[in-house]
């Protein structure tokens, strides 16, 4: 069992704010919008929208911002054409980055990230650069309980396909296969925890060690990436 990374924990407390701003409900109708068009905007038939519903409701969105998303994917209504694209590079102190981003115009998305790349004196690379040394796994993310042992945590879900579990300071992570996700998610449930967030993630295979003075640079980074309007997710390679 390992710690929550300092990024994780970062990344868990901006969404909050971006909450509050409203800043995420951008990130959430687009999601909502290509998941529609590529998979239906019927829930039961299709995992990834379910999950975002979730995720929306968790955020406070209104039913109708999630109603007109989905419509909008299926092409009910009229509505932007967004496209997936995934960006590889090396950060500072050669991290690994892997950069989801959803966008209308990647003319404009390739512009932005490649000038945050050079602006923190960073290398973009071709897809497949640094690609190799992740893979995409279920992450679930649950409040904390006022009272949890590490212990009690691998007892509870060691046996539920369940590879990693970390505690952080307000949240704990089950990372495993990524068709496993749904059903690690039930068990939490069931088990009396409350879900906070349910995704695939790029997680790193092998990480890389930093100081504080280097891991300061590299969140600096990051959330400068983050920051970037078509961006969706980043990760790193970095330890907790």
């Amino acid at each position: 069992m390992a710690g929550h990374s300092k990024w994780a924990n970062i990344k868990h407390k901006k969404a909050k704010e971006d909450a509050k701003k409203g800043k995420i409900f951008t990130k959430i109708i687009r999601e909502i919008t290509v998941v529609s068009r590529d998979g239906g905007g019927d829930p039961a038939n299709n995992p990834r929208l379910r999950l975002l519903m979730d995720k929306a409701r968790a955020a406070n969105m209104p039913a109708d911002n999630i109603t007109r998303a989905i419509q909008k994917g299926t092409g009910e209504l009229e509505g932007t054409h967004y496209e997936s694209i995934l960006y590889e590079g090396y950060g500072p102190n050669g991290v690994a980055i892997m950069i989801e981003t959803l966008t209308d115009n990647k003319n404009r998305t390739v512009a932005d990230i490649r000038h945050t790349f050079s602006k923190h004196n960073c290398s973009l690379g071709d897809s497949g650069t640094v690609s190799w040394m992740f893979e995409q796994l279920g992450v679930v993310t649950l409040v904390k309980p006022d009272v949890v042992s590490e212990d009690a945590l691998l007892e509870q879900f060691i046996e539920h396909d369940v590879d990693d579990v970390s505690i952080g300071d307000e949240m704990i992570r089950l990372v495993g296969p990524r068709e496993q996700l749904m059903a690690i998610k039930q068990v939490a449930e069931d088990l009396g925890y409350t879900v906070d967030s349910v995704q695939l993630e790029w997680i790193p295979t092998n990480k890389i060690e930093l100081d504080d003075a280097a891991g300061e640079k590299v969140y600096h980074f990051l959330d400068a990436l983050d920051d970037l309007d078509d961006v969706q997710n980043v990760y790193a390679n970095i330890a907790d």
